[in-house]
């Protein structure tokens, strides 16, 4: 991954106005069918993974996983999630970034606490 072109290409999108934050604003865009791509960084927790993953896979978006801060770093804005809208940027956001296999993580959201 070119981390530098993936940077330059948020804050691309953030200034052309393709981008949405928040938890309200991106699931009420991935629900809509307006996201053409989901950025979610690292660092988020499971909890946060997973209803991303979730709605993602309800809504056909497609879920990119980025380095933890770079997310902060290349668009201004704190935050775990961006719904990038359709567009130019958004495809060669898709190019860039490597497919995410499964962010689920193998503990549960539970803690890894098993009932038996």
């Amino acid at each position: 991954m070119d981390e530098a072109r993936v940077r330059g290409l948020m804050g691309l999108c953030v200034r052309a106005r393709m981008a949405v934050f928040g938890e309200d604003g991106c699931l009420k865009s991935i629900r809509s069918g307006t996201c053409a791509l989901m950025l979610l960084d690292s660092g988020a927790s499971r909890a946060t993974r997973e209803k991303y993953r979730t709605a993602c896979a309800h809504g056909g978006v497609p879920l990119r996983l980025l380095p933890a801060g770079l997310m902060g770093s290349a668009t201004g804005r704190p935050g775990v999630a961006m719904a990038v809208l359709p567009g130019g940027i958004c495809q060669q956001l898709l190019t860039l970034l490597p497919e995410t296999e499964d962010i689920q993580e193998s503990d549960s959201i539970c803690g890894g606490a098993s009932i038996e």
